[in-house]
This record gives C-alpha cells, structure tokens and sequence, in this order.
C-alpha cells in the first residue's frame, strides 16, 4: 500500500493541506448584501457575513454583533445602539439588524465575532459600516425641484407612443435645454462629514468644487417616473473646502423626454430635465447645515444641444463656461431656477450598483474611407460611449456614427440597430479638445468619424485632426460572480461570446440589446437568470428588476412584456404568459440563489394578481396566446414560433407558475394558498398532458426540443414516462443531425432538461461545431458578441442576451457547481461534474453568499484528478465520477480513511460522498491504471 500511495502521489502532484489549524476568521461583512453602503433607508437593514477556517467541516454555531454610531466605542467593544449578545445560530446571512431605532443620514458602525460547531471563536472581525438615506420626505429639508424651462402638461406623452410619433401633431417637437445648474456657498467651520442626496430626470451628473460626485453613467437608474424615481447618495466630504463652495450639476433626457429626431424606439415626455439635492454637511462642533435645491440656485443652457437615448448626442464647444461647476465663476448672467412641478413618482434611494463605465478599449485597426471620412474597429462589439480628443479649427464639426457592423465599403450600418444614432462635436479651437458623451450609449463595434482626418494623415489645418479616440464600455457595474475555462478552445470562445452580451446588456434594466431597443424585456430575466448570476452578483439588479415589474403591473393585473412600460405594445407584444411570468420565477430565483425568502414576501400580491389575471385568460386551464418560442430556428425568418404551439409553451409556463406559487406559500407558511396552488397546479397539469401528450408516440405536440423540454423540466411529465420522453428528445435530436432549434423560451429549458438526464455529451455535441447555426455558426461569421438570431443575421441584433442558456451549463453542468432542491443561497452543494464528455478540463468558481465555490477537474494518463473547495457554514454532496474497479484518493489517502469524508451511495457513475467546509483533492484511479501501478510495485518487490 505504500508503494501504490507514493505513486499515486507522484501522479497527483498535490499538496498535503493542513487539517489540524483551529484559524477562524470573519470577513466579508455586507449590510443588505452590499458592502459599506450609504443611502440605506431600511429600519431593520440585514447584515452577513463569510468565515473561512484551516480546518473543515467547519459550521457556524453562534454569533455576537455589535452597532454603534462611534468607531471607537466599538473598537472597544460597545455596542450602544445594539449588541446582539451571544447567539445560538448557525444564521451567517441576511440576519435582521433588531437594535435601536435608526436615524436618518447617520453611520452606523458594525463588527461581528462568530463559534464554530467545535466551540472554536474568532476574533472581531474588522469594522465595517453602513450610512441610513433620508428616511421620510420631510428628510428632504424642503428641497425642491428645479429646472430651467418647464412643460405645460397638454405636451406630456405618457405612456410613450412606439415608433416615430409623427402623428403626435405639435407634441413631442421640441428639443428640452439641457441645463447647467449651481449653487455657490460658504463654510466657515471644520467639516466633520458631508453627504449629497440627489436626482435628476433623467439622468445628471453632478460635482463639487469640480470633483465628480460618484463614478456613476447614466445616473439615477430609469424607472417609471410616473410611479418611482431613484435618487443617490455620495459621501463628497472629500471635495468641500473652507470659504466658498459650488455645486454644479448638468441633467438629460434619458427616458424621461425623448424627442421626434433621428432614431427613436419611442417618442415619450414625461417632462423636462429637472433636478432636485440635499447637501448635508456635519460639522465638527456637533451642528449641521443644508443645502438644498430652491429658487436660490442659477441655471444656464449647456454646450449639450442636442441628446436623446436613442438618437445620440450634440455638443458644440463654442458654448462651454470654463469652471462653470468651479469656484470663482461669474455666473451673474446665468438666470433663476424655475421651481418644477414635481413629479409623480415617490423618491426612493436607488440601490442597485450603477452602470459605469467599466472598461477602456483601445483602436485595433484604422481604414480611410475617403479624404475625410476614417472607420475606427474595436475588435470587439460592446455597449457603451467614447472618448475623442481632437485638435482643429473654433466652429469644425465631427460626426461620429457608431455600428456593430459595416458594409463592403466600409461604411456604418446602423440598418438593424437603430438609424440613424450619432454624435456631433463642433470645436472650440483652443486647444487638444477632449469630449465624451454624457446621456446616451450604444452598442457598436466600429465607428466612423466624418469630417475630420486621423492625425497622422493631417497635411493641412482644413479639417481637424483626431490625436486619439477610444471606446468606453458602459455598464452596471455589478461585481464578478464566476469564472469558466475548459480545454476547448471553442467553448471558452462562447463562453466569452455570451459573456460579452451579458455585460453589454446589463444595464439599469436587464435590456436585450443595447442600440435598438434598450427595454426591459422581462423573459430573459429568469430564464438568462442563472447564466448571468454564475457570472454576476444580479442581487441588487434582481430586486430593482422586481420592483419595476410592480410599478407596471396594470388593475387588471397583467404584468407586460416589458418593464419599465414606457410604451404600450400591441397584443402579444405587450401580454405573453413566457414574459409576464417573470413577476412569479424571479422572487423564487432571487431566494434560490440568494436565500433571501423578504422578496417573494413583498413580491407576494403581485404574484397572486398575476396567476390570477392568467387563471381568467385561461379556457380549460389552458392559454392560447402569447409570442411562445421566439426565434426559433425553423424554415422561415426569426420571429414567432414556428417549431411549438403556442398554447404549449404558455401553458406549459403559466403551470410553472402555480407550482412555484404552492411552494413559496409553504415556506412563507401560508397553508390555504399552498394546497389551492397546489391543486390548482394539477388541474392544468392533467389539462397539458391531455391535450399535448401522445402516449403511443411518447411525444409532446411537434416533438419539436422546445415541446419536449420544457414537460420534462417543470414536472409535467408522469414519472412512469419520463425516461420514455426523455429518449425521445435524445434520440429526434441525434436523427436531425444534433441540430439546434429552440429558441428564446425553449434552448433554455432544453439546456437544463439534457444536464438533468446526463446528456451533457450531447449538449456538447450540439454545440462544439460551426457547421450549422449556433454559437461556433456564429463565431465563425466574425461575431464578438452573442447574436439575436442562431444565424447571426445582419438584418437584427448582433449583441443580444437571449439565447445564452449554454452558460449555466458551463458551471452547473460541466463544472457541477449546483445545490439542493431544498437549498437556498448554496448552503447545501451539490458538486456533480460532467466529467464523460470530449474535455480533459474544466475549472469554474462561483462566489456563493457563503464564499467561493470551486470546482476543478482535469483527465491524465487515464486517471480523473478533481480539486474542490467548499465554503465554511456548508455543506455538500460531491459526485465523484467512477467506473467499477477505479479506487479514489483525496489527498494521496484512500476516501475511506478520511473521517471528514462520508460515504453515500454509488448512483449512475457517481460515487457520492458527503463532505463539509474545506479544500479537497480527489484522484481517482481507474482499474486499469490500478493494475498498471500494481505491476510496477510488484517489479519493485
């Protein structure tokens, strides 16, 4: 035995990890799942935190917290506004803050000690803090709404009018002024602490004494101005001096006016741009000042004359005020603020993380179309703005038209995207000018600048010369969740393919692409859910995306296809179970991933109002309407369903709903709601099956993937059928060549339906080719991003989010990153690697609310080596592919002699093992190689 253990571990190579450390320590701490926030007005926030120890099996038994509006009575050790006392609980997330009442614009300061099931404590952890936003309306101290020029409301177009508007008569004509706003004061006291509590509609920006408050774009987040409005909040104590101070702030449309000019999705006006603030300062004697927004503060017109969401943006450098938003500016000819009307919505802090820009990136190839027109290629196909620095004459014009594709002349083509959207800048000649747009995005690869010359070509002073111009990709700016890398080339290629399109689309709504649409297409939510969660912290986003689905909730209780719902769609564009439902799955997922059970309490009425609203639609439990598996890949163009009824996919998804209902009712005790859903549930799961199954046949309607999949994943299918109906969908799709057709609704489920019944080879082979539509079919075509169409035709999107599904495969198939039925928030793991597929490695991490999950394995000479890490305060089940006759290993010991390690059960290949927090190293040895290694010690003997 020690001749084959010294094998194994020349095989392995692996390191002996200590076991023996008693090492616990707290980190991590997140008040309402962010990390140091301000702008907080909840009066009970929820705290957590992540513990890490050298040892394993490691579970939380207890906990202590302490709060206090003093750092330094909580370094030692006070907690006046609450101190929790020892508690019994293996509770690491989400844990209700049940201390004093908690005041508006005020600190709290935070730690936490925590014992482990061996009675092992830690330390305190370090501090960590979070500030409270303005509580009540009256926290506003009287401030106001300010404007430079107001709208009578006969000019108001709420809801929008999709398409141009051209039948809008006279509304909708003019372009609003984007205005300048400021403010000077004084201050004559040390400063303590200063906060900036403001909005703008639609978007601002905002600064003091010139410093930027916030890294925010395209601030607040957009919602339905009608019903909410976001405002934010930003520690700015940094950038006050003693004397005097300015604040200055420029506001745009956003979605909050967009005008009858150049492309427009839809024209709408709820208003003019309009802002309103709230600076309060601390001082260090105890006293406090604000300053708000009222008739007291100055406004002019901005350089900014012309932008719009969807059209693009002007800006003419001959009306720039230089240290416009900087002291010791003359703004004696600016005029008054004009106090706005307010809004209909009710403020609220914004609290999802906001898009920004996030990266920078540099021109990979240049082209001369002619002697004034350059295309600049990117090499990659993002959302976001630019960045053009220029030199020239005072009055030369650029425009700039971005695309994601060109023509053969190398031209823009904006014919799928949006036409037209561009950008003017008219130079001020005074120097290397430097612009970038403030109120508008796009998705584009490429862009095409028109009168102007690259700066090396310039021979002459008749045009202006580009020193340099870069792409910026803006987005949410949500942290990383996950990471993906395998052996195959192609597959990491998708996985990037994807990836960009997940990024491209994050914004402050999860939109579908970011040129011609822009909007909240709700089906992609929870059905690209898990794929952009792998990858992405999506809590903050999650929740926002929930509220906007109850701000658009109608009395009939249709939720629409889209939200915000700034524009009422026609017929199924507007009312599709697949869509709509996303109201029901989300607050599910959101606890599933999260394990936070507040949002499908608060997400509750709406849930019911909604199951309800489609109970009404339904005729003999079944719905017959709806745009079902858009884009599917069939004989004709991309659009409705060609492949599946209908009436399948909605029905089949307005069961989903009730079972999901029933089953969120059990844990939110509700017993009478879980039975009816129950039963109800049933009723339409009889009333599928008779009307879609064949039991000759064993096939769903069309035997299409999407008819197929989707009984088979949402436990329609009679369990003595199952394994019937699941041959049927491997063996139609290996006799039509391994093909994909599923579309928007279906891949995903089809996805899900070949992970769970262990045919992640056939996934593989479906999806591991460039011959026939599909990812490598698109790579193939020079794409960067995820394409709307399996075809990737020029004639839609070509950076879009909704056939992604093949992602969640990557980490919970591949990687087997996974949980329990009953788990929520990944406190119970599940670790079951698709290791009989054409790869020899797979490495994915995933950070989980309790701390990273990784999850490696790789195939050598014969033997499965597999490297698994499991956070403290869990547990999982790991499957550990094995053949007859192979022995495992974890850490050059047989499995049987860890004591940390419990055997379950052999289970379809898998040798399933219970296991606790810790690092693990597995090696498993097939038969073969055992006999090899035992010829080898025999020779030795």
């Amino acid at each position: 035995m020690r001749h084959l253990l010294l094998a194994v571990g020349l095989i392995t190579g692996t390191m002996i990890y200590a076991r023996d450390g008693i090492l616990l320590k707290v980190s991590g701490l997140k008040c309402e799942n962010f990390v140091n926030p301000i702008g907080i007005d909840i009066t009970h926030p929820r705290l957590s935190w992540q513990i890490t120890s050298e040892r394993r099996n490691v579970l939380q038994s207890a906990y202590r917290i302490l709060v206090s509006e003093d750092p330094d009575k909580l370094a030692s050790g006070v907690g006046e506004i609450w101190d929790s006392k020892k508690v019994k609980s293996d509770q690491s997330i989400l844990i209700r803050y049940d201390g004093n009442i908690l005041k508006s614009s005020t600190i709290y300061y935070w730690k936490v000690m925590v014992w482990d099931n061996s009675e092992n404590a830690s330390e305190w952890s370090e501090t960590a803090a979070w500030q409270t936003g303005l509580l009540s309306h009256t926290d506003w101290k009287g401030a106001e709404w300010i404007c430079f020029e107001d709208m009578p409301a006969s000019m108001r177009i709420v809801p929008g009018i999709h398409g141009n508007g051209n039948d809008l008569g006279n509304k909708g004509l003019q372009r609003p002024v984007i205005p300048y706003f400021r403010k000077a004061f004084s201050v004559s006291k040390k400063i303590k602490s200063a906060t900036l509590y403001i909005s703008g509609l639609g978007q601002y920006d905002a600064w003091i004494n010139g410093n930027k408050a916030g890294k925010a774009f395209l601030a607040p987040g957009w919602t339905d101005y009608d019903k909410t409005i976001f405002y934010n909040t930003y520690d700015v104590t940094g950038y006050l001096q003693h004397g005097e101070n300015v604040i200055g702030a420029i506001v745009g449309n956003g979605f909050n006016n967009i005008d009858r000019e150049r492309y427009r999705k839809l024209v709408i006006a709820f208003g003019t741009p309009k802002m309103i603030c709230r600076l309060q300062i601390r001082y260090a004697d105890g006293s406090t000042e604000n300053i708000i927004s009222d008739s007291s503060w100055k406004t002019s017109s901005s350089p900014v004359t012309y932008t719009s969401i969807y059209g693009g943006e002007d800006y003419d450098g001959r009306l720039e005020q230089a240290g416009w938003n900087e002291t010791g500016f003359d703004d004696s000819c600016w005029k008054d603020v004009i106090i706005a009307e307010s809004p209909r919505g009710t403020l609220k802090p914004e609290t999802d993380y906001p898009v920004a820009v996030m990266d920078t990136i540099v021109v990979k190839d240049l082209y001369r179309i002619s002697d004034d027109r350059y295309l600049y290629d990117f090499g990659q196909n993002v959302s976001g703005i630019f960045e053009i620095s220029v030199s020239g004459k005072k009055g030369q014009v650029i425009r700039l038209l971005p695309g994601e594709l060109i023509n053969n002349d190398k031209t823009i083509n904006q014919n799928a995207t949006g036409k037209w959207h561009y950008y003017t800048y008219t130079l001020n000649g005074e120097r290397v000018e430097t612009w970038q747009p403030k109120f508008t995005y796009y998705g584009f690869r490429y862009m095409q600048v028109e009168g102007a010359v690259s700066e090396s070509d310039a021979i002459s002073d008749s045009l202006p010369a580009i020193v340099e111009l870069k792409m910026l990709h803006t987005r949410n700016s949500s942290p990383p969740n996950g990471t993906f890398e395998c052996s195959d080339k192609l597959f990491n290629s998708i996985c990037h393919l994807i990836n960009e399109a997940v990024r491209s689309n994050l914004q402050s709504v999860l939109t579908d692409c970011p040129h011609r649409e822009k909007l909240g297409w709700l089906e992609q939510t929870y059905l690209m859910g898990s794929s952009v969660n792998y990858n992405f912290d999506i809590y903050h986003l999650c929740n926002k995306l929930i509220r906007d689905m109850e701000d658009a909730q109608t009395a009939e209780g249709l939720i629409p296809s889209i939200a915000p719902e700034y524009v009422l769609f026609e017929g199924a564009f507007r009312d599709s179970p697949e869509w709509g439902s996303a109201s029901v799955i989300m607050p599910w997922l959101i606890y599933k991933w999260y394990g936070d059970p507040k949002v499908m309490e608060e997400a509750w009425p709406m849930m019911v109002r909604y199951v309800e609203y489609l109970s009404d639609k339904a005729e003999d439990h079944i719905l017959a309407y709806g745009l079902g598996d858009w884009y599917d890949l069939g004989p004709q163009r991309p659009g409705f369903a060609q492949l599946t009824p209908v009436s399948l996919t909605a029905t089949a998804t307005y069961y989903y709903d009730l079972k999901l209902l029933s089953e969120m009712a059990e844990l939110l005790g509700k017993t009478n709601e879980e039975n009816n859903y129950a039963e109800q549930a049933e009723l339409v799961r009889t009333a599928f099956n008779n009307k879609f199954f064949d039991k000759d046949k064993m096939i769903y309607a069309t035997g299409s993937q999407t008819a197929m999949a989707m009984p088979l994943c949402m436990g329609i299918v009679e369990s003595k059928y199952r394994d019937k109906v699941f041959l049927n969908l491997v063996d139609s799709i290996d006799l039509h060549d391994k093909a994909l057709t599923a579309g928007d609704i279906g891949f995903h489920y089809l996805v899900k339906a070949l992970t769970e019944g262990g045919a992640s080879q056939l996934l593989f082979d479906m999806n591991n080719r460039d011959d026939v539509p599909g990812y490598g079919y698109q790579l193939k075509k020079g794409a960067t991003a995820l394409t709307e169409s399996w075809q990737a035709l020029e004639s839609v999107s070509n950076n879009h989010l909704m056939l992604g599904h093949l992602m969640e495969w990557f980490y919970n198939g591949l990687g087997g990153i996974r949980q329990e039925v009953k788990s929520a928030g990944f406190r119970n793991i599940v670790i079951k690697p698709a290791t009989a597929v054409d790869l020899s490695h797979v490495k994915t991490d995933f950070n989980s609310p309790y701390g990273i999950i990784h999850s490696e394995w790789k195939i050598s000479n014969g033997n499965l080596y597999m490297d698994i890490r499991i956070p403290a305060n869990t547990t999982a089940e790991i499957y550990i592919p094995s053949e007859p006759g192979s022995q495992i290993f974890e850490n050059n010991t047989p499995i049987s002699q860890i004591k940390e390690i419990r055997f379950l059960r052999e289970e379809n290949g898998y040798t399933v093992l219970k296991a606790g927090s810790g690092s693990y190293k597995f090696m498993v040895v097939s038969k073969k190689q055992r006999t090899a290694l035992s010829l080898i010690i025999n020779k030795e003997h």
